[in-house]
């Protein structure tokens, strides 16, 4: 039910309380996250192909894994209005039209422009599933419920990346890389079916009353928002340069091939997705028994962010087999901050900002899915190898560090209403 109460100044001030979000949503959104990282990770894996096929370079090959970033990343912020002020469901079901039309149409690409062109478009497809999924899980799950909510969420992604890691490498050395681009497209529109059921429940109209907020200006004003923005440009600098350079590194820097980097490549990711289940459901257990919110949420962003640091140091200077067990780590630390990270998010931006909170940091987040994927191309051309590009990230993770222990002072949710003023906010009441 979605009840309101009065400030002190006597505006209206919504405090949504819900049974609970259902299952139902929960998984759906975690498929659509698995959809959302195998289409944009499908580049990554089809990566040797592709610059065999198109003759380009490293630096090149790293300016077409970056050009899904270049609209993806500022496409947050207008995405993060439109789930604030439309119905955050039907935001999410136009980006996934859009972006499976675009994954299937790179299987015709015909050239570096074309795909170039198309994974700009993938971008902005993409860049509506946080802040929509955000909004949504910020209005219908309680404090008690996000930790496994967002772990299946980051279990979306990271089983998605797997799935393509794996399977997507043998499918394309069976089937070739269009074949495959083609079919995960199309298959990405099923999920609208079940999806479209859910548009017109009374959950969605709850989500919809909790519009209004605080405004912009308030929002960019708050310390624990450059924050989160600073730590999870860090994160995803380590995380997209795992995501892109994986596979390449795998068969041309350790010597797999294709048959073999795929479950290497799928292990990693399936430990991300079981440590983002895991924490997830750990920090429901502590908040359950007493802990602050504070407490749960830092924990796993500085064990997280630790973890990255050392381990991607550890890339860095082992050697064959040490720097397999050390990918390993990464993956499972990457996992531990993800399940962090989003229920971060959810708790201090609240039902009225999570979604232009979500779009105002994953802006600046993303600005790594330009830099990490480029930069990496442009040292391993120079260097030739891969020590330098992972000793950045993991310089990078230990600022993430700083970011979320330090900035980021608490995270518990903000009280926007005593940090302007008072404004009439209409909303709807509806019984669950």
């Amino acid at each position: 039910m979605c009840t309101v109460t009065l400030s002190s100044q006597g505006a209206a001030r919504p405090l949504v309380r819900l049974s609970g979000v259902s299952a139902r949503i929960v998984t759906l959104l975690a498929v659509a996250s698995f959809i959302n990282y195998v289409d944009r990770g499908s580049l990554a894996t089809a990566a040797p192909l592709v610059r065999d096929e198109f003759a380009l370079s490293n630096t090149q090959l790293g300016l077409l894994l970056s050009a899904f970033f270049w609209s993806y990343a500022p496409g947050q912020l207008p995405a993060g209005w439109l789930a604030e002020r439309l119905d955050a469901r039907r935001v999410l079901a136009c980006g996934l039209v859009i972006w499976g039309a675009a994954t299937a149409l790179a299987g015709m690409a015909t050239g570096f422009v074309t795909l170039l062109a198309l994974r700009i478009l993938l971008g902005c497809g993409e860049s509506v599933m946080f802040p929509a999924s955000f909004k949504i899980l910020a209005c219908e799950a309680t404090e008690g419920q996000r930790g496994r909510a967002n772990g299946l969420l980051a279990l979306g992604t990271n089983l998605g990346s797997a799935f393509g890691t794996v399977i997507g490498a043998l499918l394309m050395a069976r089937l070739g890389w269009r074949v495959v681009f083609i079919a995960a497209g199309c298959a990405s529109l099923l999920w609208l079916w079940p999806w479209s059921r859910t548009l017109r429940s009374p959950a969605a109209r709850r989500s919809r009353a909790a519009a209004g907020g605080p405004s912009m200006r308030a929002l960019l004003r708050r310390r624990e928002l450059w924050g989160c923005c600073a730590g999870a440009f860090c994160g995803a600098y380590a995380l997209y340069l795992v995501m892109t350079w994986l596979p390449l590194y795998l068969v041309k820097a350790r010597g797999f091939s294709m048959a073999q980097m795929a479950p290497i490549g799928g292990t990693i990711y399936a430990l991300a997705a079981l440590a983002a289940v895991f924490t997830g459901w750990l920090s429901d257990r502590w908040l359950a028994r007493g802990a602050s919110i504070n407490a749960v949420r830092k924990t796993a962003l500085l064990a997280g962010f630790g973890g990255l640091t050392v381990c991607l140091g550890l890339c860095a200077v082992s050697g064959h087999l040490g720097s397999l067990l050390a990918m390993a780590g990464c993956g499972a630390c990457l996992g531990v901050k993800a399940a962090g990270v989003y229920s971060c998010v959810q708790t201090l931006g609240g039902p009225t900002a999570s979604a232009r909170w979500m779009g105002v940091q994953n802006t600046c987040a993303n600005m790594a899915g330009i830099t990490a994927p480029l930069i990496t191309g442009v040292v391993v051309d120079r260097t030739g190898s891969f020590t330098a590009a992972f000793a950045i990230a993991a310089a990078l993770a230990a600022i993430g560090i700083v970011a979320f222990g330090w900035i980021v002072r608490r995270i518990e949710p903000v009280d926007w209403y005593a940090t302007q003023p008072a404004r009439p906010i209409a909303l709807a009441t509806s019984a669950a």
